[in-house]
């Protein structure tokens, strides 16, 4: 796959790639990097990846990290979606003005937001690949960079994650801007059965082979054990710092994630659901 030009240079447009795999059941040993059994199955998924809008249409969260993107983006810049899904959050800075990148494992997610592009005229360029092997992106290659909706927490693995930021780094423009949203370890107390979970995690969790402490299993839209990570504070800060990224500003959500929790002083760690982070 060749690497993505930086954003000066000229930029025929042209359909999403959408390859196919020819291996939809891969053994464990052949899955890629940080993508656990469930993820796979969920890229590989064309009625989750169609579904996927309506799925989502009541989520309160897209407005409110919209205004966060359109506040702290270049406003003719070049932005990279990682983990683009359909395209919900790229495509209205697009239309502002912006051009995009997008970048998802999923080929069925692809397809759609090259569909959307075609539709309305719009600089999009897609790629399919996996965010802790984004080899395939040149350095500086574009101005402003997102991960947004938990994409982060669906890498397994910590090691795994922390590349996948140092390529956002990478892929960034010295100053440029990258927006983050990620869910709060703690605010799983609030679940029911969550203290329990949450115990049996961080008494379990440092003794089990592969299992991180912020690591779930949970069915999700007919897959049995999807995977999603969910992080604490200072594990999330660290793992940023050490990818190179400068933390400017902490946004912590209130329950139903539609706008910043309210007196973030009382008991913070409980009531906040997750964080839009913003970095450069």
């Amino acid at each position: 796959m060749p690497p993505v030009d930086p954003p000066d240079a000229p930029r025929p447009l042209s359909p999403c790639p959408v390859p196919q795999s020819r291996l939809p059941h891969r053994p464990a040993w052949r899955l890629p990097q940080g993508v656990s059994r469930a993820s796979w199955d969920y890229f590989r998924s064309a009625s989750i990846a169609d579904d996927y809008d309506a799925y989502f249409a009541w989520n309160s969260l897209f407005e409110f990290d919209q205004r966060i993107l359109d506040e702290n983006f270049a406003p003719h810049g070049r932005v990279a979606d990682l983990g683009c899904g359909t395209g919900r959050a790229l495509l209205p800075l697009v239309r502002s003005g912006r051009r995009g990148l997008a970048i998802d494992l999923s080929p069925h997610m692809l397809r759609i937001v090259r569909d959307k592009a075609v539709a309305e005229d719009l600089p999009i360029a897609c790629l399919q690949a996996n965010l802790v092997e984004l080899d395939a992106v040149a350095d500086h290659a574009v101005d402003d960079a997102m991960c947004l909706f938990s994409t982060l927490g669906m890498i397994q693995g910590r090691a795994n994650r922390r590349r996948a930021l140092e390529h956002v780094r990478r892929i960034v423009r010295p100053g440029g801007c990258f927006v983050l949203h990620v869910h709060n370890f703690w605010f799983n107390l609030r679940d029911p059965g969550g203290p329990w979970w949450v115990a049996t995690n961080l008494l379990s969790a440092p003794f089990r082979k592969g299992v991180e402490i912020g690591d779930k299993w949970f069915p999700y839209r007919g897959l049995p054990k999807m995977f999603l990570h969910v992080f604490r504070w200072r594990e999330l800060a660290s793992d940023l710092e050490e990818a190179g990224w400068r933390i400017e500003r902490r946004i912590r959500l209130d329950v139903e994630r539609r706008h910043a929790l309210r007196h973030p002083w009382w008991l913070p760690a409980l009531r906040t659901n997750g964080w839009i982070v913003i970095c450069r």
